[in-house]
């Protein structure tokens, strides 16, 4: 069983390294598509907060790995 957890749990790293970069890029294509679903947000507006959100979050993930390697 131990085997199986951790052949998962591999797996899983595979595509998610960073676990807050990956669940703030969720919430926000989840926020950004009920914005443009029930409050009408023209989608190409959307997609430029998706830009805008997306490379925010990349930043702030990218400064914080920075500040963890320099300790």
């Amino acid at each position: 069983m131990n085997v199986i957890r951790l052949a998962a749990k591999e797996f899983l790293g595979m595509f998610v390294d960073d676990g807050s970069l990956a669940l703030l890029a969720l919430v926000l294509v989840a926020v950004v598509a009920a914005a443009v679903k029930l409050l009408a947000l023209p989608p190409l507006l959307g997609g430029g907060l998706l830009l805008i959100g997306c490379l925010a979050i990349l930043l702030q993930s990218v400064r914080r790995a920075a500040r963890a390697t320099n300790r």
